[in-house]
């Protein structure tokens, strides 16, 4: 056949298809049971539109997007199963995972505002040594800066391993603890709940250590505050570092007051001669801006006694310290007094109303409870936890997070019921089932450090999260 008679059969079909479709009723045909139907000219001319093209790259992007989403739900799932509820060692008040985010703002803003914030860390003999202290000052200095072996006594009554000291002169201690010094019903103790009245004249040397315990940045130092109450208006102090000029400083009158120098260079070896009728609370020797952590034992103290430090000379030096986190550690010298559910109580209320009184005092710091470790004692002649301990961890957690400051676990951290048994047997606590061996003391500061570079992180988190996002992840179940 040729090709025109072809393509004019194919014409015609299509007319005649054309012709039916027009002339088909559009709800179609019932024939017995059977339903014929024709499409119509307009759905056999006009098509659906085709789906726009898939774009790879936002493909890509929304399934990133969905990722990130996804391990964000995760990452806060596991912050929240840490920080809320009996998960962790850190609990906050009122479940407050922002608790320190103040203080975070400002130490990593200390180097550039010349501060050095610090952290007190006030405890029993379980932090002589400077135990959980360097761990804590070692984590500290290396993400903010800062340097030196932070706040020291006149004179040292309690081996350090941050520094060795020297005085002679007229000097005499009030402390309202153990042997640690006189008592005083003036309250007049300061910051380290103790104080060295200065009669007349003193020399102080303040040499690095070289104790195997003190860490690289405790060796040097290049700034000297002098935390001092001046009661005649003439004290007068010299500062000299060894192969250095001499620093003359002088107080500006009588009262509570800081007087600072800086060194020429960084020493390793300070002398300070002191003159004057005045009250020596403490000698700040720092190097460099940024945190400093301050160890300040108080061998055989409930932690029941900041009550009795005159609220204006505790909160004075607080002002002139610049103090960002208060710890305390405290609690293990009660055990054994604890036998029932009154002596608990007791020490809940005394504990809180040391919370209550350190807070009101020193008003901008985060204040942390770390309560007491595992204990052991023997019960028919086998070693066991104190029976009343955890109970009286548990109160002291309570005193801690009704009265605004956080817990810090240490009895959980360590393993719980019975877990001194086992650090004794690893080498890691002593014989007396009380005290950490400096293996255990490592291995317990490794552990706080751990715990306060969880809450750093989150910190660093959730300031790069939008709020409304993160308020509405954060309650997702």
């Amino acid at each position: 056949m040729k090709s025109y008679k072809i393509l004019i059969f194919i014409f015609t079909i299509i007319a005649i298809l054309a012709v039916v479709a027009w002339l088909f009723p559009r709800e179609g045909v019932k024939i017995g049971t059977t339903e014929l139907r024709f499409p119509s000219i307009e759905e056999v001319l006009v098509r659906e539109p085709l789906e726009a093209p898939i774009d790879p790259e936002k493909l890509l992007q929304d399934s990133i997007k969905t990722a990130e989403l996804n391990s964000l739900k995760d990452t806060l799932k596991h912050y929240r199963e840490v920080f809320v509820g009996d998960a962790g060692q850190f609990y906050f008040p009122d479940d407050n995972v922002a608790f320190f985010d103040n203080v975070f703002d400002a130490m990593r803003d200390a180097q550039r505002s010349h501060r050095i914030i610090r952290i007190l860390h006030y405890g029993d003999s379980q932090i002589e040594m400077d135990r959980l202290s360097a761990n804590l000052r070692e984590y500290f200095q290396g993400r903010f800066g800062g340097g030196g072996p932070g706040m020291l006594p006149a004179i040292q009554t309690i081996p350090s391993a941050v520094v060795a000291q020297r005085a002679t002169g007229d000097l005499t201690a009030y402390a309202p603890y153990g042997d640690a010094g006189e008592r005083t019903s003036s309250g007049n103790y300061g910051i380290m709940a103790k104080n060295y009245h200065l009669g007349s004249s003193a020399t102080i040397n303040i040499y690095a250590s070289k104790h195997q315990a003190a860490r690289e940045r405790v060796k040097k130092f290049s700034s000297v505050k002098i935390l001092v109450n001046d009661r005649s208006g003439h004290f007068k102090a010299s500062v000299k570092a060894k192969g250095q000029s001499e620093h003359q400083l002088e107080s500006t009158g009588k009262g509570i007051q800081t007087l600072q120098c800086q060194l020429d260079t960084p020493a390793t070896m300070l002398t300070l001669h002191l003159s004057g009728n005045s009250d020596i609370y403490g000698i700040m020797v720092d190097d460099g801006y940024g945190v400093n952590v301050d160890n300040i034992p108080l061998r055989g103290c409930s932690g029941t006694i900041f009550t009795q430090i005159k609220d204006t000379v505790l909160q004075r030096c607080y002002q002139l310290s610049d103090v960002g986190i208060i710890l305390l550690q405290f609690g293990g010298n009660s055990v054994p007094a604890i036998y029932n559910d009154v002596s608990i109580s007791k020490f809940k209320q005394a504990t809180a109303k040391q919370i209550r009184y350190v807070k009101s005092k020193c008003p901008q710091a985060a204040v942390v409870y770390i309560g007491p470790s595992d204990m052991s004692t023997r019960k028919g002649g086998n070693l066991q936890t104190y029976p009343l301990l955890p109970q009286l961890i548990d109160s002291l957690k309570t005193a801690a997070l009704e009265n605004g400051a956080a817990y810090w676990d240490l009895y959980a951290a360590m393993g719980g019921k019975n877990s001194m048994i086992q650090w004794v047997r690893a080498g890691l606590a002593g014989p007396d089932y009380v005290h950490f061996t400096p293996k255990g003391a490592e291995k317990m500061g490794d552990i706080i450090v751990n715990s306060f570079d969880e809450v750093y992180q989150f910190y660093q988190m959730r300031k790069k999260i939008d709020k409304k996002q993160l308020d509405t992840l954060w309650v997702e179940k």
